[in-house]
C-alpha cells in the first residue's frame, strides 16, 4: 500500500514469506519522526491513514473492525502508528499474526500505509524494521499479502528478506507479471528455481 507507482493493467494478489526472523535490516526512523502503539479509540485514525494512502480500493468504515476487532488487546501491542515529533499521524502498519499459516503460527506484516505527502522518506522501511524486530522471539517466520500493482512495496518486501510464495493457485503468473515491472535478484532466484 505504499504507492500506486508501477501499476499494471491487472491487479493480482501476491503472498510473500520471510522464512525466518534473523538478520532484520536496520532502518532507523528518519529525523523528526517516531513510532508508537495504537491505543483504544483510534480506529478512526487508522482508517483515515488508510483512506489517504489507498489508491486501489475504497476503505470502508468497518475495515479496522473486520481486520483486527477479534483481538483488540493484540492491537495495543501489534498495531503501530508512524508520527511526526509533533504527534501528526502519517503512517501505520502492524506486526499481526496468523495461528495457522500452512499449519504454523506465523507473524504477519499487515496493512502498511504511509500518507502520500510522507512517502519516499524511509518511514515504511523504518516501520518494517520495527515490526519485524517486534516479531522476533514471538514467531519463527512471517508472511504478508500484497498485490502485483504495488511494485514499490514489493521491492521493499523483497529487500527485507521476503520471498514469493508460489504455492497459491495463479501465484506463478502473478509473480511473472511483477517480474515484467521489477528486476530484483530474490525475485529472479525464486522464479528461476521453481519448475
Amino acid at each position: 500500500m505504499i504507492s500506486a507507482e508501477g501499476t499494471t493493467s491487472e491487479d493480482l494478489q501476491l503472498w510473500m514469506i520471510r522464512p525466518h526472523l534473523d538478520d532484520v535490516p536496520e532502518h532507523p526512523m528518519p529525523k523528526g519522526f517516531t513510532i508508537r502503539n495504537w491505543r483504544e479509540g483510534e480506529d478512526a485514525l487508522w482508517l483515515d491513514v488508510q483512506r489517504d494512502a489507498e489508491p486501489l480500493f475504497t476503505v470502508t468504515d468497518d475495515l479496522f473492525q473486520q481486520e483486527f476487532g477479534f483481538d483488540r488487546q493484540g492491537c495495543a501491542q501489534r498495531v503501530f502508528f508512524l508520527t511526526t515529533d509533533k504527534g501528526v499521524t502519517v503512517g501505520t502498519l502492524s506486526a499481526w499474526y496468523s495461528r495457522d499459516f500452512y499449519g504454523e503460527d506465523a507473524g504477519r506484516i499487515h496493512w502498511v500505509a504511509v500518507r502520500p505527502g510522507y512517502q519516499g522518506r524511509g518511514l515504511a522501511r523504518a516501520g518494517m524494521s520495527h515490526a519485524l524486530r517486534w516479531m522476533q522471539g514471538r514467531h519463527r517466520k512471517a508472511w504478508l499479502q500484497t498485490s502485483s500493482s504495488r511494485i514499490t512495496a514489493v521491492k521493499m518486501y523483497l529487500d527485507f528478506g521476503f520471498v514469493p510464495d508460489l504455492q497459491p493457485a495463479g501465484a506463478r503468473e502473478a509473480w511473472e507479471q511483477v517480474r515484467r515491472n521489477l528486476s530484483h535478484p530474490t525475485l529472479e532466484s525464486a522464479l528461476e528455481g521453481q519448475p
